[in-house]
């Protein structure tokens, strides 16, 4: 026990030091060599749909990542809540960027087939769903927006990041073939990290 105590207390000083802005630094710099190599050709013999392909994926882990943060400090006392900012809008810029690739690159802006698939194919409804619900976080994710709401109405519009997640991994789920257990893996973790957030603070004491 002494030394997962001490084990936290490391973590935690190292996160007081730490600053997140190279977090928003290498976050950036993975979807510029992910465009590097799809425009190299590295990315195999569909190189729009692996870069569409990847760009989702690692949009929905940072999305898991955030969930994260809060469990965390609750019941491990790990505090990376200074993180927690830079991971969601870095979340934002892989889902925005995701679905740029699939508009652009892949449809080649066909308005009229892409609303068609939004309407049609349920997977990219629910995908469209969680893209549309991360707006209002991305533009609320700094001090003036805070103050502005107030800390009630913020805390209650933070709360999207739910439908977020759930959509992201539902989207996940529905987009593959043949489902394989990736999938189910990721919206298991979406659906326990949610519910640890229900669990009363009383029973965790208790425990």
């Amino acid at each position: 026990m002494l030394a997962v105590m001490t084990l936290v207390d490391r973590i935690n000083q190292a996160a007081r030091r730490l600053p997140a802005w190279p977090i928003y630094i290498g976050g950036v710099l993975l979807p510029v060599w992910l465009f590097w190599q799809a425009a190299s050709g590295a990315l195999g013999v569909d190189p729009i749909k692996a870069l569409e392909d990847r760009l989702g994926l690692w949009g929905l882990k940072l999305i898991v990542a955030g969930l994260c943060v809060t469990p965390l400090r609750r019941f491990a006392r790990v505090n990376l809540i200074k993180y927690r900012r830079s991971i969601g809008l870095l979340a934002f810029l892989y889902i925005v960027l995701h679905f740029l690739t699939w508009l652009l690159l892949d449809l080649g802006l066909r308005w009229e087939q892409a609303l068609g698939d939004i309407i049609k194919r349920p997977f990219i409804t629910v995908g469209m769903v969680g893209l549309l619900a991360m707006i209002p976080l991305a533009l609320t994710s700094n001090d003036r927006a805070i103050r502005w709401l107030g800390s009630a109405r913020w805390q209650k519009l933070q709360k999207l990041a739910y439908l977020v997640a759930l959509s992201g991994g539902v989207h996940f789920l529905w987009l593959v073939k043949a489902w394989p257990l990736e999938p189910f893996l990721y919206l298991g973790a979406i659906l326990g990290l949610l519910a640890v957030r229900v669990i009363p603070k009383r029973s965790r004491l208790a425990a």
